[in-house]
């Protein structure tokens, strides 16, 4: 049997190995390290960068593309014609082509405004998911540094009792020595801090594994830091009223500005598709300039009786020529099988539907908002009942204290008062865990958590 000697060593060991290298850390610290350290915000960040780049009205298509091209055409040629004044030609032509064109769309029924506001949304709407996203850690990192806070409230209720019990323990062998216990009482006291002892080393586990889903959340790597928080559990919540809390969600839920930001895309997509219906006209103009080289060597018939054919030189001469042009293009689709109108209907009912996604999210956020708020207050009530149950509990035990020494009450009396006090603190701790649960969620709802 381990000695009690040994046992309070290796409580003592036990509960100083989180106190080396702790840091501070609130709350509102671990948010910060919690938004820094998370992925899935760096990436809703670069996208936001990334549309923040596309929305400008080059990408749009409201300027002209203009291009530079080059191009350089070889031919070899080689004539042999007896018959010809021309007998032979051998040359080689090198033709040298730089030329510009421009192309401008003047008018496509407004499709690059269209396609302009369309970029612009596509912001929002990122901008939308970064919100969404930084609300989600911010909702996890509070409820897992609650529940940290929850854990470490209840180790301290326990070390008190396990404190009292090792008093216990000391009390029984001094009545032992003086012949007012015998080894029956003492026993009892053991086991009451075996006990006791047993739920301190579990709930120090607890409290560690509450440290590292806290560290989960905030995106910390290293797993040796330790935290001390410095926040105190509160067991008090500000007073709501639903109507009001009903206004500031339907302006601030962060889902519900996503799907606002989606229905604007999507009337924007319908405009799009209706502007197919009407003419466009674009400019193509262009300026081209050519540089003809030819060297070689060419043969001709000699018509003088007898006299052998000439050979010479081809000159050396570029020929230059330099063309220009501009052109206006209008074009009306008269016919296309009904396609446009098909585009155009099947964006509508996009429309339709990003609108029943508004009304449909709308519902269930009220009938979500008046669940939690009902909650909420009833949870508000219930931590009331459970502070003035460990107020009862403590000044229970208080009093068992003085009638176990008087003599007035056994062990096993003490040790169920003592059971209680324990079972109203835990009590407490889940009721004030579960107001917290419900506040924030009721925070969530309301935009809250983001600014």
């Amino acid at each position: 049997m381990i000695k009690l000697q040994h046992l309070l060593s290796a409580l003592l060991l036990f509960s100083c190995l989180p106190l080396l290298a702790q840091e501070d850390l609130s709350m509102s610290q671990a948010i910060a390290k919690g938004l820094a350290n998370n992925y899935q915000i760096q990436i809703a960040e670069k996208s936001i960068e990334q549309a923040q780049i596309q929305d400008d009205w080059a990408v749009a298509g409201k300027y002209p593309v203009i291009n530079f091209n080059v191009a350089s055409n070889n031919s070899y040629r080689n004539t042999d014609n007896p018959a010809s004044f021309l007998i032979r030609q051998d040359a080689i032509t090198t033709i040298f082509t730089p030329s510009l064109d421009l192309n401008w769309t003047i008018f496509n029924g407004h499709r690059v405004k269209l396609t302009k506001q369309q970029l612009s949304e596509q912001v929002k709407l990122n901008e939308a998911n970064l919100q969404i996203a930084v609300e989600g850690s911010v909702q996890q990192i509070i409820l897992t540094y609650y529940a940290a806070l929850i854990q470490a409230e209840q180790l301290e209720v326990l070390d008190e009792v396990l404190k009292v019990s090792r008093d216990r323990i000391g009390y029984q062998k001094i009545r032992q020595e003086f012949g007012q216990a015998g080894t029956f009482e003492l026993l009892q006291s053991q086991d009451a801090y075996l006990n006791d002892s047993i739920s301190y080393m579990n709930q120090q586990n607890a409290y560690q594994n509450a440290l590292r889903d806290l560290k989960l959340a905030m995106g910390v790597d290293d797993l040796n830091t330790n935290f001390r928080l410095t926040d105190i559990l509160i067991d008090d919540a500000p007073d709501y009223e639903l109507a009001s809390l009903q206004q500031r969600m339907l302006a601030n839920n962060r889902n519900l500005q996503l799907l606002f930001v989606n229905r604007e895309l999507a009337n924007l997509g319908t405009k799009i598709q209706e502007s197919t219906l009407k003419p466009s006209l674009s400019l193509r103009s262009g300026l081209t300039y050519d540089v003809n080289y030819t060297t070689g060597s060419q043969t001709f018939r000699s018509f003088a009786p007898g006299q052998a054919p000439t050979s010479d030189e081809i000159p050396k001469v570029a020929a230059r020529t330099l063309t220009g042009f501009a052109n206006l293009t209008g074009t009306y689709t008269l016919f296309d099988g009904g396609a446009r109108k098909r585009n155009i209907e099947a964006a509508q009912i996009n429309e339709m539907m990003t609108q029943l996604d508004i009304q449909d999210l709308k519902r269930q956020l009220n009938a979500q908002l008046e669940n939690t708020y009902a909650t909420y207050n009833t949870q508000k009530d219930l931590v009331k009942v459970a502070d003035q149950l460990v107020e009862n509990a403590s000044q229970n035990l208080n009093i068992a204290e003085e009638r176990f020494r008087g003599g007035l009450i056994n062990s096993f009396d003490y040790r169920a008062i003592q059971l209680n006090f324990i079972n109203a603190n835990q009590a407490k701790l889940n009721a004030i865990f579960n107001l917290k649960t419900t506040e924030t969620a009721l925070t969530q709802l309301i935009g809250g958590l983001t600014r």
